[in-house]
């Protein structure tokens, strides 16, 4: 299945301000092997989903996000993004044994 990410300008900079990581950055969470992904709460009718990943030269990042899908694509659509806290740390590192 194909992956395509969208996110607001605006918040990726404020992000980017209060976080130190870009919505560009938070991207790549998605190709760490061992990603984890749980889904965080309901929004609506959306569901809200985090995943935990490592990206290049970076700590454990959490990012926050909806999926959906749109004729075969997969659509990310990111919230936030920053690093990961202590506990959710370890459950990335229970969850990859």
């Amino acid at each position: 299945m194909l992956i395509r990410f969208e996110w607001d300008e605006a918040k990726s900079q404020s992000n980017q301000r209060k976080h130190g990581v870009s919505f560009e950055e938070a991207c790549q969470v998605f190709r760490d092997p061992l990603h984890v992904s749980v889904q965080d709460r309901i929004e609506g009718s959306e569901q809200r989903w985090q995943t935990l990943g490592l990206v290049q030269d970076r700590p454990l990042l959490l990012v926050a996000h909806t999926l959906r899908d749109q004729e075969g694509t997969e659509i990310v659509r990111i919230i936030s993004a920053r690093k990961a806290t202590p506990i959710e740390r370890r459950r990335y590192e229970q969850e990859n044994g």
